[in-house]
Protein backbone atom coordinates (compact mmCIF):
# COMPACT_ATOMS: atom_id res chain seq x y z
CA UNK A 1 0.00 0.00 0.00
CA UNK A 2 3.12 2.49 0.59
CA UNK A 3 4.58 1.85 -2.62
CA UNK A 4 0.92 2.20 -4.48
CA UNK A 5 0.87 5.77 -2.69
CA UNK A 6 4.25 6.43 -3.48
CA UNK A 7 3.78 5.83 -7.20
CA UNK A 8 0.64 8.29 -7.41
CA UNK A 9 1.97 11.75 -8.38
CA UNK A 10 1.84 15.00 -5.99
CA UNK A 11 -0.34 17.73 -5.84
CA UNK A 12 -3.64 18.92 -7.57
CA UNK A 13 -2.57 15.80 -10.61
CA UNK A 14 -2.12 12.78 -7.63
CA UNK A 15 -5.53 14.10 -7.02
CA UNK A 16 -7.20 14.03 -10.16
CA UNK A 17 -5.31 10.74 -11.30
CA UNK A 18 -6.29 9.34 -7.98
CA UNK A 19 -10.08 9.69 -8.47
CA UNK A 20 -9.54 9.54 -12.18
CA UNK A 21 -8.03 6.29 -11.83
CA UNK A 22 -10.92 4.73 -9.29
CA UNK A 23 -8.57 3.77 -6.97
CA UNK A 24 -10.15 5.61 -4.11
CA UNK A 25 -13.91 6.96 -4.74
CA UNK A 26 -15.49 3.72 -6.02
CA UNK A 27 -12.96 0.90 -4.87
CA UNK A 28 -14.93 -1.97 -3.46
CA UNK A 29 -18.38 -0.62 -4.75
CA UNK A 30 -20.91 -2.16 -6.23
CA UNK A 31 -22.43 -0.24 -9.19
CA UNK A 32 -25.91 -0.49 -8.39
CA UNK A 33 -25.01 1.24 -5.02
CA UNK A 34 -22.85 4.20 -6.69
CA UNK A 35 -25.61 4.64 -9.68
CA UNK A 36 -28.10 4.51 -6.63
CA UNK A 37 -26.04 7.70 -4.90
CA UNK A 38 -26.09 9.59 -7.99
CA UNK A 39 -29.53 9.10 -8.83
CA UNK A 40 -30.32 10.57 -5.06
CA UNK A 41 -28.08 13.10 -5.99
CA UNK A 42 -30.26 14.38 -9.09
CA UNK A 43 -33.29 13.65 -7.33
CA UNK A 44 -32.38 16.03 -4.32
CA UNK A 45 -32.02 19.13 -7.27
CA UNK A 46 -35.08 18.45 -8.38
CA UNK A 47 -37.20 18.25 -4.95
CA UNK A 48 -34.90 21.05 -4.04
CA UNK A 49 -36.46 23.41 -6.78
CA UNK A 50 -39.74 22.27 -6.19
CA UNK A 51 -39.42 22.99 -2.75
CA UNK A 52 -37.67 26.77 -3.21
CA UNK A 53 -40.49 27.35 -6.03
CA UNK A 54 -43.21 26.69 -3.33
CA UNK A 55 -41.69 29.35 -1.14
CA UNK A 56 -40.83 31.83 -3.57
CA UNK A 57 -45.23 31.14 -4.71
CA UNK A 58 -46.27 31.76 -1.38
CA UNK A 59 -44.01 34.51 -0.15
CA UNK A 60 -44.89 36.65 -3.31
CA UNK A 61 -48.59 35.85 -3.87
CA UNK A 62 -50.51 38.74 -2.67
CA UNK A 63 -54.04 36.53 -2.10
CA UNK A 64 -53.95 35.03 1.55
CA UNK A 65 -52.61 31.30 0.87
CA UNK A 66 -55.13 28.89 2.79
CA UNK A 67 -54.56 27.68 6.69
CA UNK A 68 -53.17 24.53 6.62
CA UNK A 69 -54.23 23.48 10.03
CA UNK A 70 -58.15 23.96 8.58
CA UNK A 71 -57.69 22.32 5.00
CA UNK A 72 -55.72 19.08 6.47
CA UNK A 73 -57.94 18.75 9.44
CA UNK A 74 -59.75 15.51 9.76
CA UNK A 75 -63.28 15.57 11.91
CA UNK A 76 -63.29 13.13 14.51
CA UNK A 77 -66.19 12.54 16.83
CA UNK A 78 -67.93 16.32 15.45
CA UNK A 79 -64.60 18.11 15.98
CA UNK A 80 -62.01 18.69 13.52
CA UNK A 81 -58.55 17.61 14.34
CA UNK A 82 -55.79 19.47 12.89
CA UNK A 83 -52.85 17.67 10.41
CA UNK A 84 -54.11 14.04 11.89
CA UNK A 85 -54.21 12.45 8.91
CA UNK A 86 -50.57 14.16 7.88
CA UNK A 87 -49.68 13.31 11.24
CA UNK A 88 -50.36 9.38 11.01
CA UNK A 89 -48.83 9.22 7.35
CA UNK A 90 -45.99 11.23 9.00
CA UNK A 91 -45.58 8.63 11.87
CA UNK A 92 -46.03 5.69 9.08
CA UNK A 93 -43.52 6.60 6.90
CA UNK A 94 -40.88 7.39 9.58
CA UNK A 95 -41.28 3.46 11.27
CA UNK A 96 -41.13 2.46 7.89
CA UNK A 97 -37.72 3.64 7.98
CA UNK A 98 -36.64 2.32 10.78
CA UNK A 99 -38.20 -1.60 9.38
CA UNK A 100 -36.31 -0.82 6.00
CA UNK A 101 -32.85 -0.37 8.41
CA UNK A 102 -33.43 -3.56 10.30
CA UNK A 103 -34.00 -5.47 7.07
CA UNK A 104 -30.54 -3.89 5.64
CA UNK A 105 -29.23 -5.00 8.91
CA UNK A 106 -30.10 -8.82 8.80
CA UNK A 107 -29.51 -8.83 4.74
CA UNK A 108 -25.87 -8.30 6.14
CA UNK A 109 -26.28 -11.23 8.15
CA UNK A 110 -27.78 -12.90 5.14
CA UNK A 111 -30.73 -13.94 7.26
CA UNK A 112 -33.09 -14.52 4.85
CA UNK A 113 -36.25 -15.27 6.87
CA UNK A 114 -36.45 -11.45 9.17
CA UNK A 115 -35.18 -9.56 5.66
CA UNK A 116 -37.87 -10.86 4.02
CA UNK A 117 -41.02 -9.80 6.59
CA UNK A 118 -38.92 -6.55 7.49
CA UNK A 119 -38.94 -5.62 3.50
CA UNK A 120 -42.87 -6.93 3.20
CA UNK A 121 -43.73 -4.71 6.70
CA UNK A 122 -41.74 -1.64 4.90
CA UNK A 123 -43.49 -2.29 1.74
CA UNK A 124 -46.52 -2.21 3.21
CA UNK A 125 -46.29 0.41 5.30
CA UNK A 126 -45.71 2.44 2.15
CA UNK A 127 -48.27 1.11 0.52
CA UNK A 128 -50.76 2.67 3.55
CA UNK A 129 -49.10 6.03 3.26
CA UNK A 130 -49.92 6.38 -0.24
CA UNK A 131 -53.31 5.20 0.38
CA UNK A 132 -53.60 7.80 2.99
CA UNK A 133 -52.69 10.76 0.46
CA UNK A 134 -54.87 9.34 -2.00
CA UNK A 135 -57.73 9.87 0.60
CA UNK A 136 -56.16 13.73 1.20
CA UNK A 137 -56.20 14.04 -2.63
CA UNK A 138 -59.81 12.70 -3.34
CA UNK A 139 -61.13 14.86 0.33
CA UNK A 140 -59.38 17.99 -1.41
CA UNK A 141 -60.68 17.66 -4.68
CA UNK A 142 -64.09 16.24 -3.85
CA UNK A 143 -65.17 17.78 -1.03
CA UNK A 144 -63.26 21.57 -1.26
CA UNK A 145 -63.50 21.91 -4.45
CA UNK A 146 -59.07 22.08 -4.89
CA UNK A 147 -57.57 22.04 -8.48
CA UNK A 148 -54.40 22.27 -10.24
CA UNK A 149 -55.67 25.98 -11.76
CA UNK A 150 -57.87 27.00 -9.14
CA UNK A 151 -58.77 26.57 -5.60
CA UNK A 152 -61.76 28.78 -3.03
CA UNK A 153 -60.19 28.79 -0.35
CA UNK A 154 -57.79 31.41 -1.12
CA UNK A 155 -54.47 31.97 -3.49
CA UNK A 156 -55.16 29.54 -6.66
CA UNK A 157 -51.37 28.91 -6.54
CA UNK A 158 -52.13 26.54 -3.53
CA UNK A 159 -53.63 23.46 -5.63
CA UNK A 160 -50.76 23.65 -8.29
CA UNK A 161 -48.22 23.34 -5.85
CA UNK A 162 -49.35 20.40 -3.62
CA UNK A 163 -50.54 18.36 -6.24
CA UNK A 164 -46.98 19.11 -7.63
CA UNK A 165 -45.06 18.37 -4.97
CA UNK A 166 -46.91 15.84 -2.69
CA UNK A 167 -47.69 14.12 -6.13
CA UNK A 168 -44.31 13.69 -7.18
CA UNK A 169 -43.21 12.53 -3.49
CA UNK A 170 -46.07 10.32 -3.74
CA UNK A 171 -45.22 8.96 -7.29
CA UNK A 172 -41.90 8.06 -5.47
CA UNK A 173 -43.24 6.01 -2.70
CA UNK A 174 -45.42 4.03 -4.70
CA UNK A 175 -42.34 3.07 -7.20
CA UNK A 176 -40.27 2.00 -3.98
CA UNK A 177 -43.38 -0.10 -2.68
CA UNK A 178 -43.12 -2.05 -5.69
CA UNK A 179 -39.33 -2.59 -5.84
CA UNK A 180 -39.82 -3.66 -2.28
CA UNK A 181 -42.13 -6.23 -2.92
CA UNK A 182 -39.78 -7.70 -5.86
CA UNK A 183 -37.19 -7.86 -3.64
CA UNK A 184 -38.57 -9.52 -0.82
CA UNK A 185 -39.95 -11.85 -2.82
CA UNK A 186 -36.57 -12.39 -4.19
CA UNK A 187 -35.05 -13.22 -0.95
CA UNK A 188 -37.93 -15.16 0.20
CA UNK A 189 -37.30 -17.42 -2.58
CA UNK A 190 -33.40 -17.61 -2.30
CA UNK A 191 -32.57 -15.53 -5.17
CA UNK A 192 -29.22 -14.25 -3.65
CA UNK A 193 -28.23 -16.89 -2.27
CA UNK A 194 -27.83 -19.22 -5.17
CA UNK A 195 -27.30 -16.49 -7.80
CA UNK A 196 -30.13 -17.13 -9.75
CA UNK A 197 -30.30 -14.94 -12.99
CA UNK A 198 -32.69 -12.58 -13.33
CA UNK A 199 -34.07 -9.32 -12.45
CA UNK A 200 -32.49 -7.63 -9.72
CA UNK A 201 -30.49 -10.61 -8.65
CA UNK A 202 -26.80 -9.70 -7.54
CA UNK A 203 -23.89 -12.04 -6.59
CA UNK A 204 -24.29 -15.12 -4.75
CA UNK A 205 -24.67 -14.54 -1.35
CA UNK A 206 -24.78 -10.84 -1.65
CA UNK A 207 -27.76 -8.80 -0.35
CA UNK A 208 -26.47 -5.44 -1.55
CA UNK A 209 -29.91 -4.91 -3.81
CA UNK A 210 -31.64 -4.60 0.25
CA UNK A 211 -28.70 -2.19 0.94
CA UNK A 212 -29.58 -0.16 -2.12
CA UNK A 213 -33.02 0.07 -1.79
CA UNK A 214 -32.45 1.26 1.85
CA UNK A 215 -31.14 3.80 0.81
CA UNK A 216 -33.55 4.96 -1.47
CA UNK A 217 -36.31 4.44 1.12
CA UNK A 218 -34.19 6.64 3.86
CA UNK A 219 -34.03 9.32 0.59
CA UNK A 220 -38.03 9.22 0.20
CA UNK A 221 -38.33 9.39 4.28
CA UNK A 222 -35.93 12.40 4.30
CA UNK A 223 -37.89 14.12 1.52
CA UNK A 224 -41.09 13.89 3.28
CA UNK A 225 -39.68 15.44 6.53
CA UNK A 226 -38.97 18.33 4.81
CA UNK A 227 -42.34 18.40 2.93
CA UNK A 228 -44.10 18.36 5.91
CA UNK A 229 -42.14 21.13 8.03
CA UNK A 230 -42.30 23.61 4.95
CA UNK A 231 -45.88 22.52 3.48
CA UNK A 232 -47.59 21.53 6.21
CA UNK A 233 -46.03 23.23 9.39
CA UNK A 234 -45.64 26.61 7.56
Amino acid sequence: MAETAAELPSGLKGLTHDWGSDQRAFKGVPWGKAMMWIFLLSDTFIFSCFLVSYMTVRMSTTVPWPNASEVFALEMFGTPVPLLLIAIMTFILITSSGTMAMAVKFGYEKKKVPTFWLLLVTALLGASFVGMQAFEWTKLIVDEGVRPWGNPMGSPQFGAVFFMVTGFHGFHVSIGVIFLFITAAKVLRGKFDNEEPGFMTGRKGRYEIVETMGLYWHFVDLVWVFIFAFFYLW
